[in-house]
C-alpha cells in the first residue's frame, strides 16, 4: 500500500499545480469526514484559541484546515519527485533573504504551518549549510525511507531525531551549522514550560530557542512559511532584537505572542491537528 501511495504521488509531481491542490482539496474532505478524532482535537483547539469566533465560524476554518493539510500533503508529491527547477519556481522568498547567510551561529525558528515541509525545502536550496534539522521517526520503516529521501533531496541536510538528545546538534552548532527549529509543540511536561498562547494561559511550550541561542550565542531569525496559489511564500522576518534576554520564561512567551500574530494572518494553515495542549498543570484537566 505504501508503495502503491509513493508511486501515486510521483505522477502528481507530473501535473499542473492546480491539478495537485484540487487532488489535495479532496484529500481533506476525505480526512473531515473520515479523521473524526483529529478533526474534534482541531475544534477543541480553535474553541480554546478563538472563543470570541462563533461556533459556525470556528467549524468552518476547522474544515478549511482540513483543506489546506491535505493540499500541503499533495504537493509533497513535487517537493520530493518535482525536477529542482519546478520546486524553486514554486517557492518564493519574501523578507530578506541575506539573513539567514550571515556569518555565525544561526537558529531558524520554522513554526508549524501546514506549508513547513515547504519551507525546509527552500531553507536547504537556499542557506548555506548543511543545515540542521530535528525530525521524528516514522512507525513505518518504508515510510521513513521515502520521507527522509524527500526532505534530504537537496544534499544540504543534517538530520537528528528528536531520541538523540541535543548534544550533536549543539556540537554543530558550535561549528557553524545552522538549526531549522520547530519549537512551538507540546512536547511533554519534562520539556516544557508554562506560558500563555493564543488565549490560553497556561500552554506548555519547549523554551529551546532561548536556551539554545543563549548556549551558542546564535541569532534567532523567524521563517514563516505561507502555502498560496502559486505555491508557498517563505517569509523571512528580521532577527529577534534582544534575544535571549536572561528571563527564559519571558523570551518563550514572546516568541509565542509572536507566533500567535502570524496565526491569525493565516489560521487555517497552523498545524491544529497537534494536541497542542495536551499537557496541563497538576491538578487542572485536560482538554482533549
Amino acid at each position: 500500500m505504501v508503495k502503491l501511495l509513493i508511486a501515486c504521488l510521483r505522477l502528481f509531481a507530473r501535473l499542473p499545480l492546480t491539478w495537485v491542490r484540487v487532488a489535495g482539496t479532496a484529500l481533506g474532505w476525505v480526512l473531515w469526514h473520515a479523521a473524526i478524532a483529529r478533526r474534534r482535537i482541531v475544534q477543541v483547539n480553535l474553541h480554546k484559541c478563538l472563543p470570541e469566533w462563533p461556533e459556525a465560524q470556528r467549524n468552518d476554518l476547522a474544515y478549511r484546515h482540513f483543506v489546506a493539510f491535505g493540499q500541503s500533503v499533495m504537493d509533497r508529491a513535487w517537493l520530493w519527485h518535482a525536477p529542482e527547477t519546478t520546486v524553486r519556481q514554486r517557492l518564493r522568498w519574501v523578507g530578506d533573504l541575506d539573513a539567514l547567510k550571515a556569518p555565525g551561529p544561526l537558529v531558524i525558528f520554522a513554526p508549524h504551518f501546514v506549508g513547513l515541509d515547504a519551507g525546509g525545502m527552500a531553507v536547504s536550496l537556499e542557506v548555506p549549510g548543511p543545515v540542521a534539522f530535528i525530525f521524528s521517526a516514522q512507525s513505518r520503516p518504508a515510510v521513513e525511507a521515502w520521507v527522509r529521501q524527500g526532505r534530504e533531496r537537496s544534499g544540504n541536510v543534517r538530520p537528528y531525531f528528536r531520541h538523540q538528545g541535543m548534544r550533536q546538534i549543539l556540537a554543530g552548532m558550535k561549528k557553524g551549522e545552522p538549526l531549522h527549529l520547530s519549537a512551538d509543540m507540546d512536547f511533554g511536561r519534562s520539556e516544557s514550560i508554562f506560558v500563555p498562547f493564543m488565549g490560553v494561559e497556561q500552554a506548555a511550550t519547549v523554551p529551546s530557542l532561548s536556551r539554545l541561542s543563549k548556549v551558542v550565542g546564535a541569532r534567532v531569525v523567524p521563517v514563516v512559511t505561507r502555502m498560496t496559489p502559486e505555491g508557498y511564500d517563505i517569509e523571512v522576518h528580521a532577527p529577534l532584537a534582544d534575544f535571549p534576554s536572561n528571563d527564559v520564561v519571558e523570551d518563550t512567551a514572546r516568541v509565542n505572542r509572536l507566533l500567535a500574530d502570524w496565526v491569525r494572518t493565516m489560521p487555517e494553515q497552523y498545524y491544529w491537528v497537534h494536541k497542542r495542549f495536551k499537557t496541563r498543570p497538576e491538578g487542572e484537566p485536560g482538554f482533549y
